[in-house]
């Protein structure tokens, strides 16, 4: 049956269950149901008309909590340390997903039929984060009736998914992790892992801006990647982005190869790429002998000094071990690539 909720719901310590095989249920009212535990099997979805907190935890079973996508106002609200299991491309957040009073949290969204999480890890506790999966060519939504046209870029250099966008509301500085499946078609953005990146639509600046990737993870067919640290309210729209295709039509050759003994006696500590004053747009990328992106930088200005600037193959910060790594050297400005090996001795 139905929950209308027009009086006080909050002072419960069970738990509540909706159940229906194949018709939907809602809940509405003039007041914002207080969950403790909540179990979700409706065949037909579970429609919020109004907002519905959970203190504990949402059991997803099989069929959408879905909410309207076109405003925030309505959502599925997790509070403090409350969580949720089971979340599935069978059973997640049509709509709205928030969480009060967290740092970090996975938002269990997709659309009808496909489960398309977002995470956000924040350097501090959110009041309040919201945020909503649309399978929607940002150039031409639907839903939000708004054009984001994936042609206006910050930067020639980006290539920006027409296939699907995340929407996240949140004033707290943090990094962002979208996710990928065969859906996404991510090939046509970059043609290695490395090159996929999240870009967001600025607010103040009204076009796609690279936000970065701290931590790409997976393979083409499926996968993350992670911004850098931002403020999620900067941007209306989040959605993965890659080297615009104009880069495989640049010159590559071969550099010199490098030596390196980074131990702070002033020789060899860093690595210094003559000419890179030539192009001050341009991008470094060290790859290990297994061909793990160790360490990146766009403007690089010869200042690395043999440590990771990446968390997947060592912690942030850390000395990478002596070997022989191999490098490329984007130059923009020149329409090159170089490339070559440097050798690290400690």
């Amino acid at each position: 049956m139905d929950l209308v909720n027009d009086g006080t719901f909050e002072q419960n310590n069970g738990l509540v269950g909706f159940y229906s095989d194949q018709e939907a249920l809602t809940i509405s009212g003039a007041y914002m149901p207080i969950l403790f535990d909540t179990e979700v099997a409706v065949g037909g979805g579970l429609i919020l008309e109004t907002t519905v907190n959970v203190e504990n935890n949402v059991n997803l079973i099989t069929g959408d909590i879905i909410t309207e996508k076109a405003a925030t106002t309505v959502y599925s609200n997790f509070l403090d340390n409350s969580f949720y299991i089971g979340e599935s491309s069978a059973s997640k957040i049509n709509g709205y997903g928030a969480m009060t009073n967290k740092e970090t949290f996975m938002f269990p969204v997709g659309n009808e039929d496909r489960l398309r999480p977002l995470t956000i890890e924040s350097v501090a506790i959110n009041a309040m984060a919201k945020c909503a999966y649309f399978f929607e060519d940002p150039n031409n939504s639907k839903t939000l009736n708004i054009d984001f046209s994936t042609t206006k870029k910050a930067t020639e250099f980006i290539s920006v998914s027409d296939k699907e966008f995340w929407r996240l509301e949140s004033d707290v500085p943090s990094k962002i992790t979208l996710t990928w499946d065969e859906y996404s078609n991510v090939g046509v953005l970059g043609e290695y892992l490395n090159e996929l990146k999240v870009v967001g639509w600025s607010k103040s600046e009204n076009q796609w801006v690279n936000l970065g990737n701290s931590a790409v993870e997976g393979g083409m067919g499926y996968g993350s990647v992670t911004s850098e640290t931002v403020v999620p309210n900067d941007y209306e729209i989040f959605t993965i982005g890659g080297n615009d295709s104009r880069l495989e039509t640049y010159a590559t050759m071969d550099l010199d190869n490098y030596f390196m003994t980074p131990n702070g006696d002033g020789a060899n500590d860093m690595l210094i790429l003559e000419g890179i004053e030539n192009s001050p747009n341009n991008l470094l990328e060290i790859f290990n002998r297994y061909g793990v992106l160790v360490y990146t930088q766009a403007n690089y200005q010869n200042d690395f000094n043999g440590q990771s600037n990446r968390n997947a193959v060592v912690k942030r910060g850390t000395g990478l071990s002596s070997g022989i790594y191999f490098y490329i050297l984007t130059m923009h400005d020149l329409r090159q690539k170089h490339q070559g090996y440097l050798y690290i001795s400690n």
